[in-house]
């Protein structure tokens, strides 16, 4: 078993047991896109990309890149490979409707029976 003297890496719980193999010559780590929490409440904001070899050092890698420069409370980590996009041929997706009339109150026929709840509080 190896032991690290990392304090960081012992505080996470990561299994030492299976240590992670060394890289080959082509072989490359994985990206993860980070999302950090300034506090609770606040929503995720993205912040950057790491690379790393599994989750677990993804996540340490984001607190020491990330967490250590301002406030932070949460991070997240996702493999960049499972974030999904929309492409830019597809931006007629986002079009609405121009005329947005159903919103606004004027369609409703309530002015009489509010006119006529005025006069009968008034009396």
């Amino acid at each position: 078993m190896i032991k690290s003297l990392d304090p960081r890496v012992n505080r996470a719980s990561i299994e030492l047991e299976n240590p992670i193999e060394p890289l080959k010559e082509m072989d490359q780590w994985e990206t993860f896109e980070v999302f950090h929490q300034k506090k609770r409440g606040d929503q995720h904001m993205h912040v950057g990309i790491v690379h790393a070899p599994n989750a677990d050092m993804a996540l340490l890698f984001a607190k020491e890149q990330y967490g250590r420069r301002g406030l932070s409370v949460n991070i997240w980590v996702v493999k960049t490979r499972d974030v999904f996009t929309t492409d830019y041929d597809d931006s007629d997706i986002f079009e609405t409707v121009p005329e947005k009339q159903y919103r606004e109150a004027g369609g409703y026929k309530v002015m009489d029976k509010i006119n006529k709840y005025k006069k009968s509080v008034k009396a």
